[in-house]
């Protein structure tokens, strides 16, 4: 990505064998370039189910753990956020999807990032033919 001033933080992914660190900022960088973004500040967080789970009740108000959960305090086009992601919930998604571990955890940044960047979809089955989902399987199909 040329003459991009996008900060990427990844934390606590040492102990996640199938995914690295420069997995997680190749994944930013491309959805960033794909955006046309050019500058900005995110942070990755890997938490293990307990942690999500008070993460999702203290700030969503929703009782459990999920998968992804992605807070954007800044602009579309200079993104300031932060993003956590349970490797456990996502390994129940990989056996469901039939993919590989670390397809799903890059899948989750590129989805994350999508919502940094101003994308939304809907709830539910009608998800999955959202312009958001659309865009996050090509470009994730880009860095599998």
């Amino acid at each position: 990505m040329a003459d991009t001033r996008l900060i990427i933080h990844v934390n606590l992914i040492d102990s996640i064998e199938d995914i690295t660190r420069e997995d997680v900022e190749r994944a930013l960088s491309l959805v960033a370039e794909e955006e046309g973004v050019t500058e900005g500040e995110v942070s990755v967080t890997f938490l293990d189910e307990r942690a999500m789970a008070v993460l999702n009740e203290t700030h969503l108000g929703r009782a459990g753990t999920t998968d992804v959960i992605a807070f954007n305090l800044g602009e579309r086009d200079a993104p300031l956020g932060d993003v956590y992601i349970c490797p456990e919930v996502a390994e129940g998604s990989a056996l469901d999807y039939g993919v590989e571990l670390r397809e799903e955890l890059l899948r989750l940044v590129v989805h994350a990032a999508l919502h940094l960047f101003g994308h939304e979809h809907p709830e539910g089955p009608e998800r999955r033919d959202s312009e958001m989902f659309r865009l996050q399987e090509a470009i994730l199909a880009r860095l599998i």
